[in-house]
């Protein structure tokens, strides 16, 4: 039996998700400077950015995508159980494992390693040819805002929370299964009493 059940972590998911809309919408910096951002970023040599030093409109674009995300998100939690429990979130939360994941991977791959000498990726000899997908590159020049501390650290947690949310939701999808046979059975048998 899990400590804590998928509807707390997935509620808890959405209001962090509504939370991080109002800060990236009011004060973005606010989420640059956290101790757990600082922290994953040194640890994992990810580079400051300034991009979240003020609101700017990709902000408050970034702040209304993850309002509406939090609040549908919370919405489905309204639904009948087996609704949310086995249909909906049982095949999303893998997909959203998979996709952060590979997400915080990009990110941590492809940042170069700021104070080495060498052009390559965190990985490389020094001596090998700069990463395709390195910052200034011709191919990886797009994905230059996904290399910072803050996305990484975003990344890092929702994949981290994605996987707990999968694990637990198995659980109880089992317990639920199992829930739904007995009452199966045990009307079958009234009616055959009947």
């Amino acid at each position: 039996m899990a400590l804590i059940s998928a509807k707390t972590i997935l509620t808890s998911l959405c209001l962090f998700h509504i939370t991080l809309a109002y800060f990236f919408y009011t004060n973005p910096n606010a989420i640059a400077d956290q101790a757990l951002v600082w922290v994953l970023g040194e640890a994992m040599g990810m580079p400051q950015t300034a991009a979240f030093a003020a609101p700017s409109a990709a902000c408050s674009l970034l702040s209304v995508a993850l309002l509406l995300l939090g609040l549908s998100d919370l919405l489905t939690l309204s639904l009948p159980e087996e609704i949310w429990l086995v249909h909906y979130w049982a095949p999303q939360s893998p997909l959203r494992v998979i996709l952060f994941a590979a997400l915080s991977l990009f990110s941590y791959f492809s940042t170069p390693s700021y104070g080495r000498t060498g052009s390559g990726g965190r990985m490389s000899h020094p001596r090998t040819p700069p990463n395709a997908f390195v910052a200034g590159s011709a191919l990886g020049g797009g994905g230059d805002g996904l290399r910072n501390r803050v996305f990484f650290t975003f990344a890092f947690l929702e994949f981290l929370s994605w996987f707990w949310v999968w694990v637990t939701l198995k659980e109880e999808a089992g317990r639920f299964a199992v829930r739904k046979r007995r009452r199966g059975s045990s009307s079958g048998r009234g009616e055959a009493l009947r």
